[in-house]
């Protein structure tokens, strides 16, 4: 479920109220000529639109002396530089991930130790944060800035083909992908999970970033980029590798890292829009003019029911209440809230404000399905309704239902009966979804499968218009069951 007011703005604030805090995490490798200036740059910003700086430097395994150099500096600033040291070279993608994983700031930025850009920036970086409601920053080298080092032309090419390729992949249109300055917000970037090692984490972030609807701003900055002779280490190859990077994470959806709501289950299923679409229609006859939807998660469901005169959308997870506000962002009619269906106090200032609640493929995770029930009935007004679609056939439980957290599967009689201690009348019990009844006992109960195949997902949703007219003839149960229920 999920959570926040309609069209309530969502700017960062640190404790104080004021503004956020900043993680600068610098990865550093044989920098002993510059990374000093570097440190002392970036520990000199001052801003009001940062309330507390923090540093975080990670010594890629440096040989030429850089690391004497940083352990006197860290040292001299334990307050403000937390200082790490790898023992061996990983590249920019591993020092990076080791700072991220420190930042304590509300936003995070990578700070490279080369003096090619400028910390007096980061002010600039973090001004969409605290008025915009950004989720990310990136600082662009090809806005208009107030300056920037005059180089390398076929350099400058190669970047921007590079961002062409991503924002005909992405469908976003950033004017720098490679730039080393992305400010995120700290939450969002750490439960992103990063694979890259080197340069590529540079395309890998961006492209997970908008797989997970982040709103992503750009600002210019200037720029100071040095020549190889003066110690560039970034070439020709590494543009074939953000080539190849953008290219797997189009294709692959790891988005969310594992955690304690299967997140990751839930962005597979926002694949097959056209699936959605057909539950939205199964549905929507039924609403009212204000409705509580229960576990919207990332709004595969919401975005077929709105609009309507007040529309709430709950889930319990975090990550998917901070994907609704940003994704329903100025819907006035559009409310998010934390709301856990086993919780009763979650639903006291809910009590009698809606004249449906929609709970679908939520009810079965829950091991109190009364209690459950029972709230959902106190969100309605007398005469209210309750649509409710859960999983059908005891039959057909398997792995499927293990991996997706399900308790139960349930009968028209166990529905009906739930509803009915609950003080629900039942209006309409209806079956759905019949066609995929055989595929989920074949992949759940005989092949034993715990997750659901891309090309899987992708033949489901090209062959909705075939499977909404097969539910229609086909004699047996469906894999779903929805029921419309009165309260009394």
């Amino acid at each position: 479920m999920r959570a926040r007011p309609v069209g309530f703005a969502r700017p960062i604030a640190s404790l104080d109220g004021m503004s956020p805090s900043l993680s600068v995490v610098m990865p550093v490798y044989n920098e002993r000529y510059l990374v000093a200036e570097s440190i002392r740059r970036v520990l000199a910003v001052e801003s009001p639109l940062i309330s507390r700086l923090e540093l975080i430097v990670v010594d890629d395994g440096s040989t030429d002396g850089t690391r004497d150099i940083l352990r006197a500096l860290a040292a001299q600033h334990p307050e403000r530089l937390t200082y790490v040291e790898h023992a061996k070279n990983q590249g920019k993608g591993g020092a990076v991930r080791t700072g991220f994983e420190l930042a304590k700031g509300d936003v995070t930025v990578i700070q490279d130790a080369d003096l090619e850009y400028n910390p007096q920036d980061l002010a600039k970086i973090m001004a969409p944060f605290v008025r915009d409601e950004a989720d990310a920053v990136f600082g662009s080298r090809f806005l208009v800035g107030d300056y920037r080092r005059v180089l390398f032309f076929r350099h400058t090419l190669g970047n921007k083909l590079l961002t062409g390729i991503c924002n005909l992949l992405t469908d976003l249109n950033l004017s720098d992908m490679e730039t080393c300055y992305k400010a995120v917000r700290t939450p969002l970037l750490k439960s992103i999970p990063l694979r890259s090692n080197d340069f590529r984490i540079e395309p890998e972030l961006t492209f997970k970033l908008k797989k997970r609807g982040a709103r992503i701003f750009e600002v210019p900055i200037s720029y100071s980029g040095r020549t190889y002779e003066e110690g560039k280490k970034i070439g020709l190859s590494d543009a074939f590798k953000a080539l190849s990077t953008m290219l797997h994470w189009w294709v692959i959806d790891d988005i969310y890292k594992d955690d304690e709501y299967g997140s990751n289950i839930l962005v597979s299923l926002s694949n097959v829009p056209n699936f959605n679409r057909w539950m939205g229609d199964a549905v929507r006859p039924y609403l009212g003019a204000r409705v509580l939807e229960i576990g919207a998660g990332i709004g595969n469901m919401t975005q077929t029911l709105c609009p309507r005169d007040r529309y709430t959308a709950s889930d319990v997870n975090p990550l998917y209440l901070d994907y609704l506000r940003s994704r329903f962002l100025g819907r006035p009619y559009f409310d998010v809230r934390k709301v856990d269906l086993s919780d009763a106090a979650d639903f006291r200032e809910h009590a009698g404000a809606y004249d449906t609640v929609v709970c679908l493929n939520v009810l079965e995770h829950l091991k109190d399905e009364s209690a459950s029930l029972a709230n959902i009935h106190s969100a309605l007004a007398p005469g209210g309704r309750a649509i409710v679609l859960v999983p059908q056939g005891k039959g057909l439980f398997g792995t499927l239902d293990e991996v997706l957290g399900h308790e139960r599967r349930y009968s028209r009689k166990t529905l009906e009966e739930a509803l009915a201690r609950a003080g629900f009348e039942i209006e309409r019990m209806f079956d759905f979804n019949r066609p995929t009844t055989l595929p989920w006992w074949f992949n759940g109960k005989v092949m034993r499968r715990r997750h659901f195949g891309r090309v899987q997902m992708k033949v489901l949703n090209s062959s909705v218009w075939l499977l909404r007219r097969l539910d229609a003839v086909l004699p047996w149960q469906g894999t779903s069951l929805i029921a419309v229920a009165r309260r009394k």
